[in-house]
């Protein structure tokens, strides 16, 4: 049983602020070590989507990138590009969008590096011969990288249910066609009834999938790469995935089999850090952000992947739901909140992760 330490937002004095907090979890989990003096640690977070304010605070990874050079490692901050049209869909966009959220010096002391490059295409190809897929493709400095410190928001998923450490390092360091590979199963379609012909869709969509005819949407099945920006764009709710979303099987399975490459031979150069803090329904991905559906919950630090995950999930279900959010049911404690949110199984990835041997649903729950 792997032991995930956890640590709640109370404080009545400075040695209980934040950054004292993720310091004592840091050395806890013995994330510490994780990399050598001298490694190449690469911090892997989200840096938010403009528009979006639900993503972490730079001055928490401040202090991550602090206990890495303390340690002597050399970290930098990393994510690879999105396969959407927005604000980091290449590494000009990305950088300017790192910094905007302030993701620079002085605010962090650590360099910023996008992990497959200028515009997604430096990538390795690591081979795994799984379930979905013989090989992956990630962005280059996910693997020349010496060692992975990886930092999490706890979101909801329109595919995935939640997104945590997994959904983070799996289909957040995919390069440009490694995105493309997971979403291929992913079909989306319109509610003519709720389109309204704004257009939105139409500009946004990266593949030109979309046109407008006598002001409705339609979506060309054949050039639609599957990335779901339709659904988080559309201001009238119009776009969904039809019959996909009662069963994301493949692509919860495909970001677990994502997880495992860039992991392979390497798992004990991997640490995790979660923070269960502005859980909103949709990824921070989206241009916007929706009110938090649970209270701010704490921060987890393990080196299990899985058990993190699952300890993160666990954390919201057994929390009281707020009212006046997207979560209109479900909202007791005990109640399963991702499934309140998107109609269906969200543990299969945590249920694959397990059987490929990525580590342990059971966990040993640690306050620190």
């Amino acid at each position: 049983m792997s032991e995930v330490f956890y640590a709640d937002l109370r404080a009545e004095s400075e040695k209980d602020n934040v950054p004292n907090k993720i310091g004592r979890l840091f050395k806890k989990a013995g994330l510490d070590r994780t990399f050598d003096k001298g490694d190449l640690v690469g911090v892997k977070t989200h840096f938010g989507e403009r528009g979006n304010t639900a993503f972490l605070r730079p001055q928490y990874l401040a202090k991550v990138v602090d206990l890495v050079s303390e340690k002597g490692g050399r970290p930098f901050l990393t994510d690879s590009n999105t396969l959407y049209v927005g604000q980091r869909a290449n590494a000009v966009d990305h950088l300017e969008t790192a910094a905007l959220h302030g993701f620079t010096y002085p605010v962090v002391n650590a360099p910023v590096v996008i992990a497959d490059g200028l515009k997604g295409k430096d990538e390795a190809v690591i081979e795994v011969n799984l379930k979905r897929c013989q090989t992956v493709r990630v962005g280059a400095a996910a693997m020349q990288a010496d060692s992975i410190m990886c930092v999490s928001h706890l979101k909801g998923h329109m595919l995935t249910g939640f997104g945590g450490a997994m959904k983070n390092l799996g289909m957040g360091f995919g390069s440009r066609s490694g995105k493309l590979d997971m979403h291929m199963e992913v079909s989306p379609q319109v509610k003519k009834d709720k389109c309204r012909g704004c257009g939105t869709c139409v500009r946004k969509c990266p593949e030109h999938a979309i046109k407008l005819t006598k002001r409705k949407a339609n979506i060309d099945d054949e050039r639609c790469i599957g990335c779901g920006e339709c659904l988080v764009v559309c201001p009238y709710g119009a776009v969904d995935f039809g019959d996909c979303c009662m069963d994301t099987s493949a692509i919860q399975e495909k970001i677990v089999e994502y997880c495992y490459g860039i992991m392979k031979g390497r798992e004990d150069r991997f640490g995790f850090i979660t923070f269960v803090v502005d859980v909103v329904p949709y990824c921070d991905c989206a241009p916007f952000n929706d009110a938090t559906i649970v209270p701010n919950l704490g921060i987890l630090a393990s080196k299990d992947i899985v058990s993190i995950d699952q300890a993160a999930a666990d954390l919201v279900n057994g929390s009281t739901g707020l009212k006046g959010t997207k979560l209109k049911k479900g909202l007791r404690a005990g109640d399963d909140k991702w499934k309140a949110l998107f109609d269906f199984d969200w543990t299969v990835q945590l249920q694959y992760a397990e059987s490929i041997g990525l580590g342990e649903r059971k966990y040993d729950l640690v306050k620190v």
